[in-house]
């Protein structure tokens, strides 16, 4: 049994992370080393990749087994798929995305990416900062991850070596400088032997930083949502049809960003209509402030035509654009290439609108990062391309507000999710 089972954690932080990294660089490794050595494995569990092991004529245990689930994984020894899993400790919980090294399986990362808080890339010390290396703190970077870790790992390898790992981090900051990645932390380590991955070892005493738990369990997230923009798409309009509650009106969803308090100004867009706030109410009563990303109904002092798909926002803040046009960096997910002659079906926080994609802009080779002139997207593509609604969104750009800055792309014939789109700082819109 886990060592950690009795210890509560209902308000402990949740910190969501991937890895990331070249193929071989030991990311199912590493996860596989910080849930032992945190003891958030069962016995059976460990049981089980101990005779995989053994069977396989290896010595020890292979800890990528624990993430490494698919068969196809298990065969090739590599991650094609995004493995999550969780862990805690006395001091947070944990979800990790373990996302595929391959070019090919660049979607997958962004889908990883989409929600973490952290981004650890794994650097193979023996091979130093790769073209892999760059593509994902480029995908770091793209979809505004706050932090960063640099994991200069199989350190053992050679020789726990300071030189080597000075000269990949000069390596890795002299790209990262052309990239808004802020929060960068270099951490040298062994995942197969555990060297400043839980514990800090013996073989690196010469690195006086943190080890990736410590770093892990205390890297502050508090401001990673944005507590400063008011936010509140309306998912649902509340008209209960009790003798009781027969005058309530109330307007459900989640506070995507920022705060609210009973008696704030609030303005309802697109129609920038005005009034105050009433009520906040929840599943256990009624409160006087809610904030991100707690999920509560509002009620308004004024009777004014609201539908699910509009928004509320505070008066007097920065006020996101209403707009039928705007650029975008698009993820394409779908097999089948984008075809700007049909429409698609955008979904931007609880409203879905029909879209054109008007022009493509360019496509990044995430290896070079250069832009390369196309007439379409195929699968894995990342390009920046201008859409036109046929109804207007409430938007922000994706840096300052993921949550309204951040769209996905439908099929609208397949109802497949085809792209995921990040909105650009506004330019040329209406």
């Amino acid at each position: 049994m886990s060592a950690v089972e009795n210890i509560s954690f209902d308000h402990a932080e949740l910190l969501r992370f991937i890895t990331a990294g070249s193929v071989d660089d030991g990311k199912s490794t590493l996860i596989g080393r910080l849930l032992h050595d945190s003891k958030s494995i069962f016995e059976d569990q460990l049981s089980a990749i101990t005779h995989t092991t053994r069977r396989r004529g290896m010595e020890g245990v292979d800890l990528s087994l624990l993430t490494d689930g698919l068969q196809a994984e298990r065969e090739q020894g590599i991650t094609i798929d995004v493995a999550y899993r969780y862990f805690a400790t006395p001091k947070r919980k944990f979800i990790i995305a373990d996302t595929p090294g391959h070019e090919q399986y660049t979607r997958n990362m962004v889908t990883g990416a989409s929600t973490a808080n952290l981004a650890i890339i794994l650097i193979d010390a023996r091979k130093g900062v790769l073209t892999q290396s760059r593509r994902h703190a480029y995908l770091a970077s793209l979809v505004g991850i706050p932090h960063l870790v640099v994991a200069v790992n199989k350190m053992d390898l050679v020789g726990y070596s300071r030189e080597v790992f000075e000269q990949i981090c000069e390596d890795f900051a002299a790209f990262a400088g052309g990239l808004r990645l802020n929060n960068i932390a270099y951490i040298p380590m062994s995942a197969l032997n555990g060297d400043m991955v839980v514990e800090r070892g013996e073989k690196l005493g010469w690195y006086k930083g943190m080890a990736l738990m410590d770093l892990l369990e205390n890297v502050p997230i508090d401001h990673d949502i944005n507590l400063e923009d008011f936010r509140f798409p309306v998912q649902l309009v509340c008209r209960p049809q009790t003798e009781e509650m027969h005058d309530f009106r109330g307007y459900m969803g989640r506070v995507e960003s920022g705060s609210i308090s009973v008696g704030d100004a609030v303005k309802v867009l697109p129609s920038g209509l005005t009034s105050h706030i009433k009520e906040i109410v929840t599943y256990d009563g009624t409160i006087n402030h809610a904030v991100a990303p707690q999920s509560v109904t509002l009620t308004i002092e004024d009777h004014l035509d609201i539908s699910r798909g509009d928004m509320l926002v505070k008066t007097g803040g920065d006020i996101p654009w209403v707009t039928k046009e705007f650029e975008a960096m698009l993820c394409w997910l779908s097999e089948q290439s984008l075809d700007p002659r049909r429409k698609y079906l955008v979904k931007h926080t609880t409203r879905v609108v029909k879209a054109l994609v008007t022009r493509i802009d360019y496509r990044v080779d995430i290896n070079t990062l250069n832009h390369e002139v196309v007439e379409t997207l195929k699968m894995n593509d990342i390009g920046r391309v201008a859409l036109k609604m046929h109804q207007p969104l409430v938007c922000d750009q994706y840096q300052r507000n993921h949550a309204t800055g951040s769209f996905i792309v439908i099929d609208e014939v397949s109802n497949n999710t085809v792209a995921a789109g990040m909105i650009c700082p506004a330019r040329n819109l209406d």
